[in-house]
């Protein structure tokens, strides 16, 4: 019998996850700050719940999917909280994007109660979620970790246990400091190229059939050349995973230059009050720079 999950956090992400996973046939109670989300799924089989709690009362396997440390400290740990219903022997999987230091603290209080954990952090943004196509990178047991595989498998195309407890969200800050780079050096490259009078449609175009070719640029093509920032996935949001990043470079004594300007740049987008914008709006940065829209001629 298929185990019965629980899923907290129906954001941009959260949603799409927790509906895969109805239509894959499993029995699913949710959760949400927000009422109008957890409504919606309910109206499509899913079982509401008023609390964490009450989530972890009624579900074996408990996913939360948020938007950052404190938030699955809360949740989890808090009043009301998962660890205030969740059972013995069941298995809590934090897909979140959260500090390395903060999952090994809730791991090991888990530990404490008989419960399994994961950290799972992912990669695809939203139409990763939607199609069951992210990546997930995943730190904890052996064990936990095939217990979970089905579920992942329906979530995802690319599942990988990468080490023990934290080992998930310390792989997911080197995921997003790559992510984060390639799109500013794609948005210098881009504006360099359309002020020097070349279609940056052909730019992309040709970048994508060698060695500078990314699934990034790929996927941030049409927000490129539309200059649409709808997200997609959020410059707060990004903003917040490379301060992970930069943390972990401390804890770990590893310098991150390029990733701590890159920071700053998300940081400066966040001023410009554009923190809810995709996180290719990086490109504005350098056209204001430039003086230079691309596509607008040099």
């Amino acid at each position: 019998m298929a185990e019965k999950i629980g899923f907290i956090g129906l954001g941009i992400m959260g949603k799409p996850m927790a509906r895969n996973l109805m239509e894959a046939g499993y029995e699913i109670t949710v959760y949400n700050r927000s009422r109008e989300k957890v409504d919606e799924l309910a109206e499509e089989g899913a079982e509401a719940a008023g609390s964490p709690r009450e989530v972890a009362e009624q579900s074996d396997v408990v996913i939360t999917m948020l938007p950052d440390s404190p938030e699955v400290r809360e949740i989890v740990a808090g009043e009301d909280g998962v660890f205030e219903g969740i059972k013995e022997g069941s298995l809590l999987i934090d897909m979140s994007t959260i500090s390395p230091v903060v999952t090994e603290e809730l791991a090991a209080d888990a530990g404490k109660k008989g419960v399994g954990m994961l950290d799972a952090p992912v990669s695809g943004g939203e139409t990763g979620a939607i199609d069951g196509a992210l990546s997930i990178m995943v730190g904890g047991s052996e064990e936990d970790f095939e217990r979970a595989r089905p579920i992942f498998d329906v979530l995802g195309q690319t599942v990988v246990r990468v080490g023990e407890a934290g080992a998930g969200q310390v792989v997911k800050a080197c995921n997003q400091i790559v992510v984060a780079l390639v799109i500013e050096a794609v948005s210098e490259a881009l504006v360099l190229g359309s002020k020097a009078g070349v279609d940056p449609e052909k730019i992309i175009e040709v970048l994508s059939g060698g060695l500078a070719g990314s699934k990034v640029m790929e996927a941030k093509k049409s927000f490129f050349l539309e200059h649409d920032f709808e997200p997609g996935f959020r410059v707060e949001l990004h903003h917040k995973d490379l301060g992970i990043a930069l943390a972990a470079g401390r804890e770990y004594g590893v310098a991150l230059p390029v990733t701590a300007l890159v920071s700053q740049m998300l940081e400066a987008l966040k001023a410009k009050g554009c923190g809810d914008r995709d996180h290719s709006a990086i490109l504005t940065l350098i056209e204001d720079l430039a003086q230079h829209r691309i596509g607008e001629g040099s």
